[in-house]
């Protein structure tokens, strides 16, 4: 993240935090209990700085609606208020939920019916995770965090020994929200910790009710596992738990694919594609991330092995075939169109790499005009990492187009125009499907610097595409 980054982040936690403090101060000269809950409490904890803080109270909706002059019922029905204010001129927005208990939850995701409580140890029965159950006095000062939180459910010592625990029975907290068997494996892999024997078996024997979650839900948390910085982890953990094969089968397929050795020393098309995510930093481009998990997803389909003595394993066509295999999974995930094109663009491309020293300029050229060109210089040079057994691959040709792309003038990409319509029209040509032809061969020699003015590319028009004899311009 720049600096500029950076400082923005930073000046929106502040603020987020003072948002809170306000809130809290207010509630309690009401007379109401209220405490900073959930996962801001476990930052705090480990040491993190939170992106934003949350409250619970005994407050109320209503009341809560009163005491506050900006407030969204957004989700009243469930006891959830957000209050807006703004600190040193940065708006924020401060989740104020009231104490609860849930009812059944018959849609896997939503509570049929809530009951409001006084009591904070009743209303932490209900949350997620041991880690996420925690309290704490928002006005205390950081270092005595430790001693002002409020622990009813053993979060600290989980917290203490690295281990994801679902607070109370697992299979009722994945029955109430299905997604949360996903949300084990994030924040298992986020912070490195394991995922407690029990709540890992109830995630195993649930994992085919995620098929209930929507889809959008499930790409959202995909994609954080896939930019938090430890994405071979959560994808390791998401095939040991049983989840990958249901939310993305065409994955779960590249175990056990085998490559040709002398290209692929460091295994099958899985082990390969773990080594890319290795390399995929927090904070990443998540086309990018989704462009390196999926880069090879049409191996599985064209794998063929070796026909005889002196072949090698081949996988003729697989970039097409990846092409269509991501095409469905990024329309059953619900990407957007941008988004799409863009990963279906780094799996499509991905392979040109191996030719450019070899590409005419006029071709190297277009290849630097793909959009978000970095991202495919970024996947190729992973991908060439992870075709080694010690992550020291050849890099040669991701050095050759790099040093051209970050050397070329952009003028030089994408020149201006010598010649447009207009001018055709003006030389004598009639419009037609034909301009698209010569427009383009204008260009081509353009870019191999073999004409520089609009009297050459017009030259060069009649010289590749003469008029007719009879033409009035020849009188």
């Amino acid at each position: 993240m720049s600096s500029a980054g950076l400082q923005s982040a930073a000046g929106l936690a502040a603020a987020s935090l003072a948002a809170a403090r306000t809130i809290l101060q207010k509630l309690r000269n009401e007379g109401h209990q209220a405490y900073l809950a959930g996962g801001c409490v476990r930052d705090l904890v480990l040491g993190r700085e939170p992106k934003d803080y949350d409250v619970a109270t005994s407050a109320t909706p209503d009341i809560v609606l009163d005491l506050f002059a900006r407030t969204f019922a957004v989700g009243a029905h469930f006891g959830v208020v957000l209050v807006s204010a703004e600190f040193d001129g940065v708006p924020t927005l401060t989740e104020v939920a009231t104490f609860r208990s849930d009812g059944a939850y018959s849609d896997g995701r939503h509570p049929d019916q809530v009951r409001y409580t006084t009591s904070p140890e009743e209303d932490v029965q209900r949350r997620d995770f041991t880690i996420n159950g925690l309290l704490l006095d928002g006005l205390t000062e950081k270092a005595n965090i430790r001693n002002a939180v409020l622990d009813y459910v053993g979060g600290l010592a989980d917290l203490q020994s690295g281990l994801i625990r679902a607070i109370g029975s697992p299979h009722r907290r994945f029955e109430e929200d299905h997604l949360r068997m996903l949300r084990a494996v994030r924040f298992a892999a986020r912070f490195q910790f394991e995922i407690d024997p029990a709540t890992h078996s109830a995630i195993q024997s649930l994992a085919p009710k995620i098929e209930a979650v929507s889809r959008e839900r499930v790409r959202d948390e995909l994609t954080r596992m896939l930019t938090e910085g430890h994405a071979r982890l959560a994808f390791e953990r998401l095939d040991a738990t049983g989840l990958l094969a249901q939310v993305l089968p065409e994955v779960s397929r590249m175990k056990g694919v085998n490559q040709p050795p002398q290209f692929h020393p460091e295994g099958d098309v899985w082990t390969h594609t773990l080594l890319l995510l290795t390399q995929l930093e927090s904070g990443c481009p998540m086309t990018l991330a989704w462009g390196a998990l999926l880069h090879d997803i049409g191996k599985p389909a064209t794998y063929q092995p070796p026909s005889g003595p002196g072949d090698r394993i081949r996988f003729n066509g697989h970039v097409e075939v990846g092409v269509r295999i991501g095409a469905e999974i990024c329309r059953r995930l619900r990407f957007s169109n941008d988004e799409t094109a863009q990963i279906l663009a780094l799996i499509e491309n991905h392979m040109r790499f191996a030719d450019a020293p070899r590409m005419k300029p006029s071709t190297l050229k277009r290849f630097f005009r793909l959009d978000r060109f970095p991202e495919h210089l970024a996947l190729h040079r992973m991908d060439c990492l992870a075709s080694s057994l010690d992550m020291k691959g050849n890099l040669d040709n991701y050095h050759f187009a790099r040093e051209h792309y970050e050397s070329m003038p952009p003028d030089e990409v994408r020149p201006k125009p010598l010649l447009t319509g207009r001018e055709l029209i003006a030389a004598g040509y009639r419009p037609g499907t034909a301009f698209k032809t010569m427009l383009h061969a204008v260009e081509e020699a353009q870019l191999e610097s073999v004409i520089h003015t609009p009297e050459e590319a017009l030259h060069l028009i009649r010289t590749q595409f003469p008029l007719p004899e009879d033409h009035p311009s020849h009188a």
